[in-house]
């Protein structure tokens, strides 16, 4: 797969100084960083906003959603990586499509799932055109994950709950991680592994994520 055809502040070169930039910030998993550079993220953004693609900024993609910051895509991959095989993925909020195909370098199939549908589907058009095959799409309520394709290696939700929806951790296979924002106008990034029926909690780290709404638009 090869569409990164821009030029300038969209070129390969740029990308791998975001990929640097994210390593001196912290990120220091090579399979995410690796992965992180071979997504071209300026195709995920409006044309105005692609000469910004590769800034270490959230970027807005309509609908009130944003293109998460690059760190926080790393950041939400490192969390999910070591525990068990990433077999099948969740990702709740599908957004641009950006995170997924993030995740569809390090894991062997990405479910991504999102409540508005023209966000999906733009989604899934534009994953499609670019040759990504193990990234799948569902027009669904976050809130209730997706049950009929679980059990997942991992969840990771890329809007903010007041609460963890209680579906998900019945979706996890056994040493799984869920990982998600938790709160309104403070929030944190908690981790939870499943060992059998029980389940480990760990908060992460300060976040801002948009908040997680019920059912589809």
């Amino acid at each position: 797969m090869n569409n990164d055809t821009g030029l300038g502040m969209t070129s390969d070169r740029t990308r791998l100084r975001m990929v640097e930039r994210l390593r001196e910030q912290g990120i220091r998993d090579e399979e995410v960083l690796l992965a992180l550079n071979k997504v071209p993220r300026h195709l995920f953004v409006d044309e105005a906003l692609a000469s910004r693609a590769y800034e270490l900024v959230s970027l807005p993609i309509g609908y009130g959603q944003t293109i998460s910051h690059p760190f926080m895509v790393a950041r939400l991959c490192e969390h999910i990586m070591g525990d068990v095989q990433l077999d099948r993925v969740l990702e709740i909020g599908s957004g641009c499509g950006y995170q997924a195909a993030v995740l569809s370098h390090i894991a062997n199939e990405v479910i991504s799932i999102d409540r508005n549908v023209q966000l999906l589907s733009s989604a899934r058009i534009r994953l499609k055109k670019m040759g990504y095959r193990r990234v799948r799409f569902r027009h669904a309520d976050g809130w209730q994950g997706l049950s009929d394709k679980a059990p997942f290696s991992a969840i990771i939700v890329t809007a903010a709950a007041p609460e963890v929806p209680d579906a998900l951790f019945g979706q996890l296979t056994n040493g799984g991680s869920l990982v998600l924002p938790i709160g309104v106008d403070s929030q944190k990034l908690i981790k939870f592994t499943r060992s059998g029926d029980s389940f480990t909690e760990k908060t992460l780290e300060g976040v801002k994520f948009v908040p997680l709404l019920h059912g589809l638009a």
